[in-house]
C-alpha cells in the first residue's frame, strides 16, 4: 500500500469564491477520503430575527445570498404569509415566478462561466457572463436592482410590470434562446469540456437519493426532484417538467444547468401568457403567531425557510436549510476515489455557496 498523506484544499482556493476546507487523504495522486470542515462564516441571522420587525426582515433574508437573493426573500415571505393566513394577489405570485426564473438564469450563467474558467476556458467564461448581463439588465429594469431586487413584501410585491414591459420581455426571449443554444452546444460538444467532465465525479442514482442531494446534483443522477413540481406560488398553473440527465457525472450536472436555462424561458413565456390583472400587494395586519416550513427551488436546489412566531413583531426563530449544505455529503462521496487534479472540477459541480450555507 502507498503511504497516505493529507493535502489541505481551501479554505482559500482559486476555484472557491467562498471559504470551505477539505482535508484530502491521498495515496499517490488518488483521493482516498475527503473530510470537510465548515463554519468559517457567521452572520448572526438567527439573532437578527429576534431584533428586527418581521416585515423589515425581508430585506435581511434577501441578503443571505448575493446570487439567489430573490428566491430567499420570496420563500421567507411565503413562510410568514402561511402563518398569518394571508392570501396574496395572484398577479403577485406570477411576478414572483417571473423574477425567480430570471434569478435562476442569472445564477446558472454565473456558474457556467465560473466552471468554464475553472477548467481554463477563458473565452467561454466571458461569453457566459456576456449573456448574463442581458439577464441582469432585465432585473434592473423591472425591479431597480441587478443582484438584490428588494421587491418582495409580506403580502405580495412592491413593483408591477405593465403590458409594454411584459411585451418587451417576450420580444427579448428569442434572442436569449439563441444565445443559450450556442452556449449549450459548446458545453455539450466541446472536446475540452468533455475531457475534463465526462466519467468524472460519478454520483450513482441510489447514492444521490440516500445522501439527500438536491437540485442539479440529484437531477444529474437521474431523479426528477424539483420543488417547483409541488406547485407552490404560480407554478401550479405553469407547464413545468424538470430537466433530468442519467450519466451521473460532472458533464451531466453541467448540462442540467445549461438545459434549465431553456426551461426558465419557457416558464417566463408561460407566466406572461397567463398573468392575471389585479393588485400586487395584500393588506397585512397584526403579527404572526405559529410556525411554518416554506420550500422553494433555488438555482442550486431546494431551500427551506423555517419561521416561528409568537404574536409579536419580532420572530422567535428563522432557520434556513440551503441546497449547498444538503449537497456536501454527496460531494464527499464523489471525491473518494478521484484523481487529485479532478478535485476542483468536482467541487465546482455542486455550485457551492458557502455564504448561503452558513448562518
Amino acid at each position: 500500500m502507498s503511504k497516505q498523506i493529507i493535502v489541505p484544499f481551501g479554505p482559500q482556493h482559486p476555484v472557491l469564491p467562498e471559504p470551505i476546507h477539505l482535508d484530502l487523504v491521498l495515496e499517490d495522486e488518488r483521493v482516498v477520503e475527503a473530510i470537510p470542515s465548515i463554519g468559517y462564516v457567521h452572520r448572526g441571522l438567527e439573532k437578527l430575527v429576534e431584533k428586527r420587525d418581521y416585515k423589515d426582515y425581508v430585506f435581511i433574508s434577501e441578503r443571505i445570498c448575493g446570487i439567489c437573493s430573490f428566491i430567499h426573500g420570496a420563500t421567507y415571505c411565503q413562510g410568514v404569509e402561511q402563518i398569518m393566513g394571508i392570501e396574496i394577489p395572484r398577479r403577485a405570485e406570477f411576478l414572483r415566478a417571473i423574477w425567480s426564473e430570471y434569478s435562476r438564469m442569472h445564477s446558472h450563467l454565473l456558474w457556467l462561466g465560473c466552471f468554464a474558467d475553472g477548467i481554463g476556458y477563458e473565452n467561454l467564461f466571458m461569453n457566459c457572463w456576456k449573456v448574463r448581463e442581458k439577464i441582469l439588465d432585465v432585473l434592473e429594469r423591472t425591479t431597480g436592482g441587478r443582484v438584490i431586487q428588494g421587491v418582495n413584501r409580506v403580502g405580495g410585491v412592491s413593483r408591477d410590470m405593465d403590458a409594454a414591459e411584459l411585451k418587451r420581455i417576450e420580444c427579448e426571449i428569442p434572442g436569449l434562446r439563441d444565445d443559450f443554444t450556442e452556449l449549450t452546444r459548446i458545453f455539450d460538444e466541446d472536446l475540452t469540456v468533455q475531457t475534463r467532465t465526462k466519467g468524472i465525479g460519478i454520483l450513482p442514482k441510489d447514492k444521490a437519493w440516500d445522501l439527500g442531494a438536491v437540485g442539479p446534483v440529484i437531477r444529474g443522477s437521474g431523479y426528477a426532484v424539483d420543488a417547483r413540481s409541488t406547485g407552490y406560488g404560480a407554478y401550479d398553473e405553469l407547464d413545468f417538467k424538470p430537466v433530468v440527465r442519467n450519466e451521473a457525472d460532472c458533464h451531466a450536472r453541467c448540462l442540467v444547468r445549461a438545459e434549465e436555462l431553456f426551461t426558465s424561458l419557457d416558464l417566463i413565456e408561460n407566466a406572461i401568457d397567463r398573468i392575471p390583472a389585479g393588485d400586487i400587494l395584500a393588506p397585512v395586519k397584526g403579527n404572526p403567531s405559529g410556525e411554518y416550513y416554506a420550500r422553494a427551488e433555488q438555482p442550486r436546489g431546494e431551500v427551506i425557510h423555517y419561521v416561528k412566531a409568537n404574536g409579536k413583531k419580532n420572530l422567535l426563530r428563522h432557520r434556513v436549510r440551503t441546497p449547498t449544505l444538503a449537497n456536501v455529503p454527496a460531494l464527499v462521496h464523489m471525491l473518494a476515489g478521484c484523481e487529485l487534479a479532478d478535485v476542483p472540477v468536482i467541487v465546482l459541480t455542486i455550485d457551492p455557496c458557502i455564504g448561503c450555507m452558513e448562518r
